[in-house]
């Protein structure tokens, strides 16, 4: 029972979905440093300056336009960051894993001879 176990976590994809999640918690922490620190001030001068820039007020509710544009801009940064820091490095390594495992099943001629033998000797006549 605990090997099954064992087996599961060490399959592979379980392994890669952990360390995924850990870079990506890693990246979005950088990521919400970033906006938070250069993108926020940006918006906040464009909207009018200070903390509460591109915000409005409708009967004593604040309608803060500036920071939904900031986690959007978060979200597009990480979601790019992950597409081209992990997403694609791991289709060229798998592509070349596939690549190789083709190579390496390469049929001789004398085999793929008889195979076309034994498939025209199993047809109906």
């Amino acid at each position: 029972m605990l090997q099954g176990f064992k087996d599961f976590l060490f399959r592979g994809n379980i392994v890669d979905l952990a360390v995924a999640v850990v870079i990506g918690t890693a990246l979005t922490a950088l990521v919400t440093s970033f906006t938070s620190s250069f993108i926020d001030p940006l918006i906040g001068l464009a909207g009018g300056g200070g903390p509460e820039g591109l915000s409005f007020t409708v009967s004593d509710q604040v309608f803060t336009v500036g920071a939904f544009i900031t986690a959007v801009i978060t979200f597009v940064i990480t979601a790019a960051a992950v597409y081209f820091f992990i997403v694609v490095p791991m289709q060229k390594i798998n592509e070349r894993r596939a690549g190789g495992a083709e190579e390496e099943e390469e049929i001789s001629e004398d085999v793929q001879l008889l195979r076309e033998i034994r498939d025209a000797l199993q047809r109906p006549i």
